[in-house]
């Protein structure tokens, strides 16, 4: 059995080469979606339309044997469904054509080796904010409902203003059409399906830095303070241990300071955020905006809605509202393997509490206490006042024995 993955451009099959040709009319069975089998109708052999219930369809052809052609869009490698059959079939050769990416730059005469890439292709545009941030020039495959002017619309809620779009339809068709626009007026566009959309920043907001300010965020008055220090909110991003995929809980977001920060760290990761208190909440939605993070908001007291989120990875508790056990416990059910919960506690009552729940779920616990000062000016000289205490407690599965 021989299988041959091969790119087809927007041009159809005028734009391969003969061999590709011969292979194709030559084979037993011809795959790949409606569009490109349709630039086939004399296809005498097996048709495969490969959309819905794929695993299956592919499983089948391992033990068939039958020489099979799968026409893919493009460069089968890119998003595409190249990689997907060499991991579960033994014998597959790619022949990929242009991608609609590499046309796009070379329409706009700019390089793409310095872009980044991204799929909202049947993926959901939640979470691009942070993925975007700081980047000079991006370039994003768009589907039906993801398309242009739904992105346009999307990064207009985070402020990003400073990005040009190009759109570029059916390229390398008779169609073809390459425009550039503000996302005002691509907000507003009707684009062909078939596009390729490219965002371009001369200067782009830079991405912000680790361990923000604390005067950045909006805080609700006059009970202002109710926020993660930045200086303890940085040891306890650090014990959480993120990596760029985590999934995270933020319990008690209130500005949500610390769930912003570590959608800055886990960009392919997920945030997930939840406060008790309407008017903070609301704040935490503005700073997220402000700091372009993208986060899951819910507005309701802890464990609500926990159940539904996706286990985590890392959780921080900034404070549990009086049902630390029932909220540890759930966490701790929930947590991946080889997950952290982090809690801040303020007082030696809940340390000692959490150490005891912690200690009752088999984990392992590791306590520092940041006892910090800012410096202070008083007349011509300078001074530290003192911050209160914070036990910042980490807890994390033992390891089993060998």
């Amino acid at each position: 059995m021989t299988i041959k993955v091969i790119g087809v451009g927007e041009e159809g099959k005028e734009g391969l080469v003969p061999l590709y040709h011969d292979w194709i009319h030559s084979c037993e069975r011809l795959a790949g979606g409606h569009r490109q089998l349709s630039f086939f109708p004399d296809f005498n052999g097996e048709k495969v339309v490969l959309e819905g219930g794929l695993k299956k369809k592919i499983e089948s052809w391992e033990n068939d044997r039958k020489d099979t052609v799968v026409l893919a869009s493009g460069d089968p490698l890119f998003y595409g469904i190249g990689s997907y059959l060499s991991k579960k079939l033994s014998d597959v050769t790619i022949y990929p054509a242009l991608s609609s990416l590499q046309l796009a730059f070379a329409r706009i005469r700019e390089s793409w080796q310095d872009a980044e890439f991204l799929s909202v292709h049947g993926r959901a545009l939640k979470g691009m904010a942070q993925k975007l941030a700081g980047k000079k020039k991006v370039c994003l495959l768009t589907d039906n409902e993801n398309n242009p002017a739904a992105i346009a619309r999307y990064l207009l809620t985070f402020e990003m203003s400073e990005y040009k779009m190009c759109i570029a339809e059916h390229l390398g068709g008779e169609k073809e059409k390459v425009q550039w626009f503000s996302l005002e007026e691509a907000a507003h566009y009707n684009a062909e399906p078939l596009n390729v959309v490219i965002l371009k920043a001369e200067k782009p907001k830079p991405k912000p830095s680790f361990g923000f300010s604390d005067d950045l965020f909006k805080q609700r008055k006059p009970n202002k303070g109710l926020i993660t220090k930045k200086e303890v909110r940085v040891l306890s991003l650090a014990a959480l241990n993120l990596k760029n995929d985590s999934t995270v809980w933020d319990i008690g977001t209130c500005t949500g300071s610390v769930a912003i920060e570590a959608a800055h760290i886990s960009t392919n990761g997920k945030i997930y955020a939840i406060e008790k208190n309407e008017a903070d909440i609301e704040y935490a939605k503005e700073n997220a905006a402000a700091f372009r993070a993208d986060i899951h908001f819910y507005h309701g007291k802890a464990p609500e809605y926990l159940e539904s989120w996706p286990a985590p990875d890392a959780v921080f508790l900034g404070g549990t509202g009086g049902s630390m056990n029932e909220l540890l416990t759930l966490c701790a059910e929930k947590l991946q393997p080889d997950g952290r919960i982090v809690l801040n506690a303020a007082t030696i009552e809940t340390l000692y509490e959490a150490q005891d729940i912690f200690k009752r779920l088999g984990f392992e616990v590791e306590i520092s206490m940041a006892h910090l000062a800012r410096s202070k000016p008083i007349l011509h000289m300078t001074r530290f006042e003192g911050m209160n205490p914070v036990y910042i407690i980490t807890a994390k599965q033992k390891e089993m024995k060998k």
